[in-house]
């Protein structure tokens, strides 16, 4: 990612909006909602309360090894980064979808920001 690419991803995170949400809403059917629900499934963890949480922390999930193993919070900044490349993010890891635009990342972290 270049370094503009990343200014802009981190200030559309900052200045969060409803609109931005409702657009992370749209990128979030299109891209995430096949393996992610209001409940873990067999194809991945639920999303709910995510922004925030440790990584790999739902009892109900079996999480990576990789991922696992990675630790920490999910901020903005990790959010972002694991977006744009899950399995750089979390080499072994599980996700295989990747979303490459910053602005959709920064909308679909504004959109998980809202699942409580």
């Amino acid at each position: 990612m270049t370094r503009s690419a990343m200014m802009f991803a981190v200030a559309a995170l900052m200045t969060a909006s409803p609109a931005l949400a409702a657009d992370g809403a749209k990128t979030f059917q299109l891209q995430c909602k096949t393996c992610h629900a209001a409940k873990s499934t067999a194809m991945g963890p639920s999303l709910t309360g995510v922004a925030g949480r440790k990584v790999a922390s739902l009892p109900d999930f079996k999480y990576s090894a990789a991922l696992t193993a990675k630790g920490g919070t999910w901020t903005d900044a990790s959010l972002d980064t694991y977006l744009a490349a899950p399995l750089k993010f979390a080499p072994g890891g599980k996700m295989m979808i990747s979303v490459t635009n910053p602005a959709d990342r920064a909308a679909v972290a504004a959109y998980l920001k809202t699942l409580k």
